[in-house]
């Protein structure tokens, strides 16, 4: 068993050996611009680049050239959001800041949803937020710290029905789980390949055709459809639609295996040590994600007690803050529990070896520490 035992697969995820066989070519002999078009080494190129495109399209149920390559979710927020140039705009307090952040620099009128305790929306209450110069409502698919699932077919059409925008991070979502933005009545749709086994600084932007028209961030060109000029991350972008195309034939039997790695976890932690509290739904969550606050502990201090594993208190892009969660504040946890949760994501490559040795691992490094200083 290799140490240390990687369980922070919401903050990154390795690169899948399969998905960089496909990209090392791309980093030797065909190093050409897909944008170059009177050569082989820029049709090559090119070629690769429309079949990463289509494989990307059938994770998200959506036609090829509805798909905008960006170096990531939070360009790809960016640009659904700030290209979109709402009047008003309805989010919710749980969202990661790659949302939250362009939606307080654009300066215009918003509405934040409070989510219930488990994380999931109040359908009601976004009806209720929904004004007649409402442009755009945001709501991500999945969050990114306690993995809860928000009910997209349902959210989508309420927007159809309001003729409201909806934009979706999915950027921890796609790949692990079923989405289609048809059904799910999704007109923006931002994912990143980093967080399903690809590269990283490589995403895509989901533009429904005919409905959405946006301003680009970036001028220069006029690449991929205008939306996102500049020259194309090649190798990154082959990289994706490769864990693309391993997702769509992996995802069911991955979610199964996962999701019973997550409950063994969890049935570890209530085996051998009280005082715990399971943070987000447990019904509606995405299979490798596990947040667990542990009464009387600092996570900060128990994560730095166990340097055999990697596992992390809360965002990866927010790790600098020393602020509580914003999200387990939204949902309705004190400081003191805000500040004792540990964020578990589980993901491909982890076994059930290195699940009860977590577990076990964990429940010694808890009991130290309250016996250090008792409740």
């Amino acid at each position: 068993m290799r140490q240390p035992i990687y369980l922070d697969h919401h903050a990154t995820t390795p690169v899948d050996p399969r998905v960089l066989e496909a990209m090392l070519p791309w980093f030797g002999p065909k190093f050409g611009n897909a944008a170059s078009r009177t050569h082989r080494f820029g049709w090559e190129a090119e070629k690769a680049v429309e079949l990463a495109r289509r494989r990307i399209a059938e994770v998200a149920g959506a036609e090829p050239r509805e798909i905008v390559f960006t170096s990531g979710a939070t360009e790809s927020n960016n640009l659904a959001i700030k290209g979109a140039g709402a009047r008003h705009i309805v989010t919710v307090s749980t969202e990661h800041k790659a949302v939250l952040d362009p939606v307080k620099r654009l300066g215009c009128p918003a509405a934040i949803l409070t989510p219930h305790h488990d994380g999931r929306i109040d359908l009601d209450a976004l009806r209720a937020a929904i004004r007649p110069e409402t442009g755009l409502v945001s709501v991500m698919a999945a969050n990114n710290e306690i993995g809860t699932l928000q009910p997209l077919a349902e959210i989508g059409a309420i927007c159809r029905e309001r003729g409201v925008l909806f934009h979706c991070d999915a950027a921890q979502a796609f790949g692990k789980i079923p989405l289609d933005v048809n059904s799910a009545g999704i007109d923006l749709l931002s994912v990143s390949a980093h967080k399903m086994y690809g590269p990283k600084g490589v995403g895509a932007l989901y533009v429904r055709r005919r409905r959405v028209r946006l301003t680009p961030l970036i001028d220069g060109g006029g690449h991929e459809f205008g939306m996102r000029s500049g020259t194309l991350n090649v190798p990154g972008i082959v990289g994706f639609g490769e864990a693309c195309g391993i997702a769509a034939a992996e995802m069911e039997t991955e979610a199964v295996r996962i999701r019973a790695l997550r409950d063994r976890l969890l049935r570890g932690l209530e085996a051998s040590i009280g005082g715990i509290r399971v943070n987000g739904s447990m019904e509606h969550r995405l299979p490798g994600n596990l947040n667990v606050s542990f009464s009387g502990i600092d996570a900060e201090a128990l994560l730095m007690s166990m340097p055999e594993l990697a596992l992390s208190t809360g965002s990866a892009c927010s790790s600098a803050a020393v602020e509580p969660s914003h999200v387990l504040r939204a949902i309705g946890l004190s400081e003191e529990l805000a500040r004792s949760a540990v964020r578990f994501g589980l993901g491909r490559f982890n076994t059930e070896e290195e699940i009860d040795y977590a577990a076990g691992r964990i429940c010694e490094a808890v009991a130290r520490l309250r016996n250090l200083t008792p409740v």
